[in-house]
C-alpha cells in the first residue's frame, strides 16, 4: 500500500462554533442596546388608565458605550471566524464593560432608578420601571461573557492532552 494512503494522525480542525455564538450573543447586545431600557409609569384608579413613556437604552450614555462594547465583542467574533477561534475569547472584556455599564445604569442617582416616584394612593401612581430592553441586554452581555470564555476551553482540553 502506498504511503500516501496510509492513516496517519488525525489533525484537528479548529472549532468555530463558540466564535459563531461570540459573534451572535454580540449582535444581539447592539440590538438590545436601542430597546427601551426604563420608563416612568403613570397610573389612575379614577379614570382607569395609564400612561407610560420609555427610554432607550441609547438615550443615555450608558446605553451608548453598551451599544460600543457591543460592536467591539462583534469585531473580535468575527475575527475569531475568520482567522483563530481563540481570538474571540477577547470579546470577554467588553462584554463585561457592557454588564459594568448596564448595572450602573440603573444603579446610577442621576438615572431612570431615582427620578420620580409619587404615591397618592388610588388617585395617581408615577414610578419608574425598568424594561425588558435592559434585561435582554444584561443577558446578552452575560451569554457574551460565557461563549468568550468557552472559546478557550478546546485549547486547554489539547494542552491537557499534550502533557
Amino acid at each position: 500500500m502506498a504511503d500516501y494512503l496510509s492513516p496517519g494522525p488525525a489533525r484537528r480542525r479548529p472549532r468555530r462554533a463558540h466564535a459563531f455564538a461570540v459573534t451572535i450573543a454580540a449582535a444581539l447586545l447592539v440590538f438590545c442596546a436601542i430597546l427601551p431600557w426604563a420608563g416612568v409609569e403613570a397610573s389612575s384608579d379614577l379614570i382607569g388608565g395609564a400612561v407610560s413613556r420609555d427610554v432607550r437604552g441609547t438615550d443615555d450614555g450608558f446605553g451608548v458605550y453598551t451599544l460600543i462594547a457591543g460592536m467591539a465583542a462583534m469585531a473580535f467574533g468575527l475575527a475569531g471566524l475568520i482567522t483563530r477561534p481563540w481570538i474571540a475569547a477577547l470579546a470577554a472584556l467588553p462584554g463585561a464593560l457592557a454588564t459594568l455599564m448596564l448595572v450602573l445604569y440603573v444603579t446610577d442617582p442621576a438615572g431612570a432608578a431615582d427620578r420620580v416616584s409619587v404615591d397618592l394612593g388610588r388617585v395617581l401612581s408615577v414610578e419608574p420601571v425598568i424594561r425588558y430592553g435592559w434585561f435582554a441586554a444584561l443577558a446578552s452581555a452575560l451569554a457574551l461573557i460565557v461563549f468568550a470564555l468557552l472559546t478557550l476551553a478546546p485549547a486547554l482540553v489539547s494542552r491537557a492532552d499534550q502533557s
